[in-house]
C-alpha cells in the first residue's frame, strides 16, 4: 500500500494531462529564445502575475536568489524576515553568491509592518553601515504556518519599501495558495512587488520548475544570472508544457489542499498530547506540537505505519496537503496519528 506522503507539496506527482503535454510538446532551445512551449509559458506566467516578461527557472531557490542579485548589488543589504526561505533555507545564497547580506526582521506571523521596515532601513549618511536596497516578503509564508498576508498590509508594507527607496522582492513560491485563499488574482499580490518567483513544483504539482517575473529589463537580468548560475537550459519546453497544463488546471483545485489541510489540523488538535494552532492553518501547511514525544521518534513512527511527514523542531512537526492527497488519506493519517501518540 502506498504511503500518505505528507513531507512536502513538492512530492506531488504530475497529472496524466501534464506527462501527456510532456510527451508531446514543441520544443526548441531555451537559452536562444526559440522554444515554442517555454515561450507560450513565460508569456502565461507573466500575464498571471500582472508583470511584463518572465523566465524559467530550475528551482525557487534559484528564482529568490536572482532576485536578490538584481535588485541589491554586492555590499549592499537585504531586509528580509527572520524565518524567512532565503534567510533559513537557502545556505546564504545571498552572501556567497551575490555579496548581499540580509537582515532579519522578526516578526509575529511573517507580516512585516511599515514601522518595522522604516526602522530596519540603514541611514544613508553612515559610512560604518551597509546601504539598505532591497527587501523580500514571503507569501504564503512557510516557517510561519502556511499563513498568508492580508492583501491591505502587503500593500502597506510594499509602499513604505518604496517610499524608502528600496527594490521589493516577492518570494511568491505559493503564491497562488494565497491567491485562493484571499479570493483575488495572483496578480493583486505580485503587484506590490517589483520582481516575484512562483514555484510551479509545489501546489501545482509539475515535476521541475520556477518562474521569475518582472519589467523586461528585470528578466533580461535575470536570464544573464540564470546563465552566470547554471541554469540556462536546452529543451526546456519538456517542462514548460505541464506548467502551462498547470497554470489552466491545478490553480483552482488548490482549494481542495486548503479544505484537506484544515480537517487535518482540527483532527491533530482533538489529539492527546498535540497543540495546533488553528488560526494559522489558512492554506495547505499544518504545523503542530507534540507534549509527550520527540519529533523524529513521532516520524519515525508513523513511517512504521506508512504515513510520511517532517519535523521542523525538536517537538515540532510540519504535514502538507497536495495534489494526490483526499479526503479519506486525511482519515488515515490521523487514526495513524492517535495510534503513535497512545501506544
Amino acid at each position: 500500500m502506498p504511503a500518505i506522503d505528507f513531507r512536502s507539496d513538492t512530492v506531488a506527482m504530475p497529472s496524466p494531462e501534464m506527462r501527456q503535454a510532456m510527451v508531446t510538446a514543441p520544443l526548441g532551445d531555451d537559452v536562444f529564445g526559440d522554444d515554442p512551449t517555454t515561450n507560450r509559458l513565460m508569456e502565461v506566467a507573466a500575464a498571471r502575475m500582472g508583470k511584463e516578461a518572465a523566465t524559467f527557472v530550475p528551482s525557487g531557490t534559484m528564482g529568490n536568489l536572482i532576485g536578490i542579485a538584481i535588485n541589491a548589488r554586492s555590499g549592499e543589504e537585504l531586509i528580509a524576515d527572520a524565518e524567512s526561505h532565503a534567510f533559513f533555507y537557502e545556505t546564504a545564497g545571498a552572501a556567497a553568491v551575490c555579496g548581499v547580506q540580509i537582515r532579519p526582521v522578526p516578526t509575529e506571523a511573517g507580516v512585516m509592518s511599515p514601522e518595522q521596515i522604516a526602522v530596519a532601513v540603514r541611514p544613508r549618511d553612515d559610512p560604518h553601515q551597509p546601504i539598505t536596497a532591497a527587501i523580500t516578503f514571503e507569501n504564503t509564508h512557510n516557517r510561519h504556518g502556511g499563513i498568508v498576508w492580508p492583501l491591505d498590509a502587503l500593500r502597506a508594507a510594499s509602499d513604505e519599501a518604496h517610499r524608502q527607496g528600496l527594490r521589493v522582492h516577492l518570494d511568491g513560491a505559493r503564491i497562488f495558495n494565497a491567491a485562493v485563499a484571499l479570493g483575488v488574482e495572483a496578480a493583486d499580490i505580485a503587484a506590490c512587488a517589483d520582481t516575484v518567483t512562483f514555484c510551479l513544483s509545489k501546489g501545482l504539482a509539475c515535476p521541475v520548475g520556477s518562474i521569475f517575473c518582472g519589467s523586461r529589463e528585470s528578466v533580461q537580468d535575470a536570464k544573464r544570472w540564470r546563465k552566470r548560475l547554471g541554469g540556462g537550459m536546452r529543451q526546456v519546453g519538456v517542462l514548460a508544457a505541464a506548467g502551462l497544463i498547470a497554470l489552466d488546471q491545478m490553480v483552482d483545485r488548490l482549494a481542495e489542499d486548503h479544505a484537506n489541510a484544515r480537517t487535518l489540523a482540527e483532527g491533530l488538535a482533538e489529539l492527546p498530547g498535540v497543540r495546533c494552532d488553528l488560526s494559522r492553518v489558512q492554506t495547505n501547511l499544518v504545523f503542530f506540537d507534540l507534549d509527550t514525544m520527540a519529533a523524529p521518534v513521532f516520524t519515525e513512527e508513523c513511517a512504521r505505519r506508512g504515513l510520511l511527514g517532517d519535523w521542523a523542531g525538536p517537538k515540532r512537526m510540519r504535514f502538507v496537503t497536495h495534489y494526490g492527497i483526499d479526503a479519506e488519506d486525511v482519515q488515515s493519517a490521523l487514526k495513524v496519528c492517535e495510534e503513535v501518540l497512545t501506544a
